[in-house]
């Protein structure tokens, strides 16, 4: 089930709270795109793409995008002076090297140990796996921004993945409309809750075990 603009935002601000100064980003496609126009305060970030920029900026407002200035998945950004431009063989080995601090992707399914799936449905034609094999096993920290919930209200955090994955035991947190989660030594454990979810709504749309700290925190 598809998520409104402002919740997709709140995803995307909640995420944007783990990037410090400094780091080098990479963002996937959809609700990660957003994260560059949370950064309230924090000027020296390096947001990377696999088409061959780092030091992407804001989305442009409308009407003043460039068409030959867009992101990996095609969607037109900014950049920032000083902002770099290489072809793919540069950009993949920035990824494999393993000079990025965070990536900041979609999934499909994520398992209570940290697997990850989101390439690919059986039976429907995607253009392919790209660079997210690379993103998920070689980035310092991975992060995943999702629903919660399938278009067929099905969990979309899950015991064990059902669908192809991508890579395994690489997710480190998770942020959905309705939780977040931070996966540790193979474990899930919930650490906070979105406003006007409660403990038990997660529990209920989680097919997953996890642990319930003592103190979580709730967001508005």
């Amino acid at each position: 089930m598809g998520l409104g603009i402002d919740t997709r935002n709140k995803i995307a601000k909640r995420a944007a709270r783990e990037i410090e100064d400094g780091m080098i980003v990479n963002l996937g496609i959809g609700i990660p795109s957003l994260v560059p126009n949370h950064l309230v305060g924090k000027k020296h970030i390096l947001f990377h793409a696999e088409n061959g920029i780092i030091g992407i900026g804001p989305s442009p407002k409308r009407g003043e995008e460039d068409a030959n200035l867009c992101n990996a998945a095609g969607y037109p950004v900014t950049i920032h002076k000083g902002a770099s431009y290489f072809d793919s063989s540069i950009a993949f080995a920035i990824a494999r090297r393993g000079k990025l601090d965070i990536t900041i992707l979609g999934a499909l399914e994520v398992s209570e140990t940290g697997d990850l799936a989101n390439w690919i449905v059986p039976g429907k034609r995607v253009p392919g796996i790209g660079g997210a094999m690379d993103l998920a096993k070689k980035a310092k920290k991975v992060i995943v921004v999702m629903n919660h919930l399938d278009k067929y209200g099905n969990p979309k955090i899950v015991s064990t993945c059902k669908l192809p994955l991508t890579a395994k035991n690489c997710v480190d947190m998770i942020i959905t409309e309705m939780a977040v989660f931070e996966i540790q030594q193979n474990q899930l454990i919930l650490t906070e809750i979105f406003q006007p979810f409660s403990i038990s709504e997660v529990m209920e749309h989680t097919a997953a075990k996890f642990q319930v700290p003592a103190q979580i925190r709730v967001n508005a």
